[in-house]
C-alpha cells in the first residue's frame, strides 16, 4: 500500500505544482508523479533536518509543493537549453 500511495501523492503534487507554475511543461503522467515524489521527498529530507516540521504534518504538503514548483522551473529551463542548444546545431 505504501507505494501506491507514494505515487497517488507525487501525482497531486505534481499536478498542484503544474498548476501554480504558470507556462506550458510538456510532461506526461510519469514525468509529473515523478516531479511530485522527488518535490515530497526533497522537501521531507530538508524541513525535517532543520527542524522546520515532522513528518505528517501538513508544512511537510506545502513545502512538497513548493520544491515541485522549482523542480518545475528548473526542468523548463533545462529544456529550454536543450531546444536552443538543438536549433544552433546544424547537421553538417
Amino acid at each position: 500500500m505504501g507505494i501506491i500511495w507514494t505515487i497517488v501523492l507525487g501525482f497531486v503534487i505534481g499536478v498542484i505544482a503544474k498548476l501554480l507554475h504558470p507556462g506550458k511543461e510538456n510532461m506526461g503522467f510519469i514525468v509529473t508523479v515523478l516531479l511530485g515524489i522527488a518535490g515530497s521527498f526533497l522537501a521531507g529530507f530538508v524541513g525535517q533536518a532543520i527542524g522546520w516540521y515532522q513528518a505528517g504534518e501538513g508544512a511537510g504538503f506545502i513545502a512538497s509543493v513548493i520544491v515541485a514548483i522549482l523542480l518545475l522551473v528548473i526542468y523548463g529551463k533545462v529544456q529550454a537549453a536543450r531546444a536552443t542548444t538543438g536549433n544552433t546545431q546544424s547537421g553538417s
